[in-house]
């Protein structure tokens, strides 16, 4: 029997609480046309709303990332207004690129991850590549904008200076580079991004989610919406809730019992650990 998720643009698995969302279109290298945005965006949003589901991982199947968006659509385009539509789609072209995400997604870059594939790995909080992998704007080279939220996001992940060399050359960004300058987080060996991807959302995915999303909740309005520094301080305490004391009063029973010095915690299945996960365990054991 065929696998009936061959032929579907996006492929969604799930994993306990963590949900793998996979661009399937390696035949134009996971290139997005407006039909697998737009199924992309449903995707995002049914993890979102999905209260099982607590980290997110966006991935490609095929050996790359994403190239971008789907040129061969835009070229088709006999009415200028028809493109337009498609630009001004609310959520973005490639994906809901033009909100917040409301829970943590991590992408794995491998292969090709560029274009508006960067812009939707830039969409993600955290970016595992691997070591062959290749970043950049190459969308420079046939004079087409970045729309969703490349040019936003990426001087605020590593400042204007490096952010506009990357955006007006369009040139080639290699692993050790997009670690360099805070791009991506870490650099895998070539057939692992996926799976430290996923170890990544596991070492997140296995904190209180409440205190999760309050903290990434108030850094990403401190950094893109506050009008000042103390707005955002005010932003950070008035969004404490009486679920989430709840949920910090359990933490603080469980640190007086014991329970979760060293990195280890109750009720959590032993895995092999990454190394840089161990290291951080080492270091914090000695806090």
């Amino acid at each position: 029997m065929a696998n009936p998720h061959l032929e579907e643009p996006i492929v969604v698995e799930k994993e306990n609480n963590i949900t793998l969302i996979g661009i399937n279109r390696p035949k134009v290298r996971n290139a997005i046309d407006s039909t697998t945005g737009r199924k992309l965006s449903a995707a995002i949003a049914e993890f979102e709303n999905d209260p099982k589901a607590d980290v997110g991982v966006l991935h490609g199947i095929g050996g790359s990332f994403c190239s971008g968006y789907d040129l061969s659509e835009l070229a088709g385009q006999q009415e200028p207004q028809q493109a337009l539509s498609i630009v001004h789609h609310p959520e973005g072209v490639m994906g809901p690129t033009r909100r917040m995400i409301r829970k943590p997604l991590v992408c794995a870059i491998t292969g090709y991850c560029v274009a508006g594939g960067l812009e939707l790995a830039l969409m993600c909080d955290l970016r595992v590549m691997e070591e062959n992998a290749v970043l950049g704007f190459f969308n420079r080279r046939f004079g087409v904008p970045l729309i969703d939220g490349g040019t936003v996001r990426l001087p605020a992940l590593i400042g204007l200076s490096r952010a506009l060399d990357l955006i007006l050359t369009g040139r080639t960004v290699t692993a050790k580079e997009a670690l360099d300058i805070g791009l991506v987080n870490r650099v895998v060996a070539v057939g692992a991004g996926l799976g430290q991807a996923y170890n990544l959302a596991m070492s997140i995915a296995k904190y209180p989610q409440l205190c999760i999303r309050h903290d990434r909740d108030a850094a990403y309005y401190g950094t893109f919406s506050a009008k000042s520094f103390e707005q955002a301080l005010e932003r950070e305490a008035a969004n404490v809730t009486v679920e989430l004391l709840q949920e910090a009063k359990e933490g603080a029973d469980k640190f007086r019992q014991g329970i979760g010095r060293g990195g280890s915690f109750s009720g959590i299945k032993e895995r092999k650990l990454p190394d840089w996960e161990r290291a951080e365990m080492k270091h914090e054991s000695k806090l």
